[in-house]
């Protein structure tokens, strides 16, 4: 199968280009920088060296590569991360997921490509009602700005990708990603941040996170690529749980002290509303549909697995 991949060189496009290679596809990987695409061709695939927003320039190349599967990881975010700036950092996210994913969809349409799977993310439900969000539920329309932008770009991607006449869009909401790479890896933001202490938790760390090793996460897009039905799926592990349970085990496994703990209004203070509200707002997402519908299961079921195996 022809797959042209955006965001070769992402957090998952790292991963996923070897999976999608080792499954016998052709590959068209697509990266901004001209400095990765010989490591990109030495990999194994077609190097392309496109911008998402040159709508014109992009048609052309996807056409060039005529895929059957269009795949979307790209992504704009700073590596280290500071909630009293979100407004600024999120920006360029929120553009790729709005008019960077309309002008990929219209050049996979352009190719003649059949599919188009899109990286999402699984933390922007609604927190309201009791249990685990299922995709079907409403997401969080009335976040704390800027997260809320965020949540419309959300919106927004998911009609771009599941509303094409002629396209079968699936959209991959992911949960937060740990393992090599990641923000949470052994070299990556929030394990400097944890070690320094600088990571409490907050008021009751009632927040609920959907972790899901990035492995795990590219195994998902490999099944998506090949089967499926359209729609949206939540992409992660099986024990969604509350800061105050995975934080200290987190800090545990790169061995850093216990967290501190910090009230509400002080943590407010220092890292603003949309951090306070990560803590002690946030819903954990299930994942029976993706392992019903798509035949996937995580080789790291529990974060706390993973997070001794990948950490340690």
């Amino acid at each position: 199968m022809r797959v042209f991949l955006a965001g070769a060189t992402g957090v998952i496009g790292r991963r996923l280009l070897p999976r999608l290679l080792e499954a016998g596809h052709d590959v068209t990987a697509m990266t901004r920088r001209q400095d990765h695409a010989a490591a990109l061709r030495e990999a194994g695939a077609v190097p392309v060296v496109c911008d998402v927003f040159d709508a014109d320039g992009l048609r052309a190349a996807v056409e060039r590569a005529r895929p059957e599967v269009v795949v979307h990881e790209l992504t704009d975010l700073p590596p280290a991360l500071d909630t009293r700036k979100m407004e600024e950092q999120l920006a360029g996210n929120d553009r790729i997921r709005t008019e960077g994913t309309r002008n990929l969809v219209a050049a996979a349409v352009a190719a003649g490509a059949h599919r188009v799977i899109a990286q999402s993310i699984a933390f922007a439900y609604a927190p309201t009602g009791e249990g685990l969000k299922r995709e079907e539920d409403a997401l969080w329309d009335d976040a704390p700005w800027p997260w809320s932008r965020s949540v419309n770009a959300l919106r927004e991607l998911d009609a771009a990708v599941t509303e094409t006449k002629g396209i079968d869009g699936l959209v991959l909401r992911y949960g937060w990603f740990y393992g090599a790479g990641s923000s949470y890896a052994r070299d990556g933001f929030f394990r400097g941040q944890v070690r320094k202490r600088r990571f409490p938790v907050v008021g009751p760390g009632s927040g609920v996170f959907s972790f899901v090793h990035v492995d795990d996460a590219a195994d998902a897009t490999v099944v998506a690529v090949e089967r499926g039905a359209p729609g949206i799926y939540n992409v992660v592990d099986d024990e969604p749980a509350p800061m105050r349970e995975w934080l200290p085990v987190y800090a545990q496994a790169i061995g850093a002290k216990r967290p501190r703990r910090v009230p509400r209004f002080l943590a407010r203070l220092i890292a603003g509303q949309y951090a306070v509200s990560l803590a002690t707002d946030l819903r954990g997402a299930s994942n029976e549909r993706a392992k019903a519908e798509l035949g996937w299961v995580p080789r790291y079921p529990s974060w706390r697995q993973g997070f001794r195996e990948s950490l340690g």
